[in-house]
């Protein structure tokens, strides 16, 4: 009976420690998350008053569909590129906080 005692509170300490890892894991991925995110708004919001700066300043039609055109190229440029680097963000974060779980799925089969 001791020894299925000592093997019950191994077990709970062995997953109470992969817990404890894998919410280590999730904090610090979802702050470079967070951080990303915050950075892409800022970016988003200067290329857009940049882009709103040049529009008012405009005297023709061509000049404005050219800076309008340069801002969707550089707004679809700037998205693919950002979703790029969340998709890689999201996936560490699922690697990451999944990783100390494998060795107590590994004993397990």
């Amino acid at each position: 009976m001791i020894n299925s005692f000592e093997q019950i509170q191994k077990f709970g300490q062995g997953n109470l420690d992969a817990a404890m890892k894998a919410f280590g894991a999730f904090s610090t991925n979802a702050q470079a998350i967070a951080t990303e995110s915050a950075e892409f708004a800022r970016k988003s919001f200067e290329h857009n008053t940049s882009t709103m700066e040049k529009l008012i300043g405009v005297r023709t039609l061509d000049k404005a569909i050219e800076i309008q055109t340069d801002y969707v190229k550089g707004a679809y440029d700037s998205l693919v590129s950002q979703s790029t680097k969340m998709g890689a963000l999201y996936s560490a974060l699922a690697t990451e906080a999944l990783k100390p779980f494998e060795g107590i799925l590994n004993k397990k089969a």
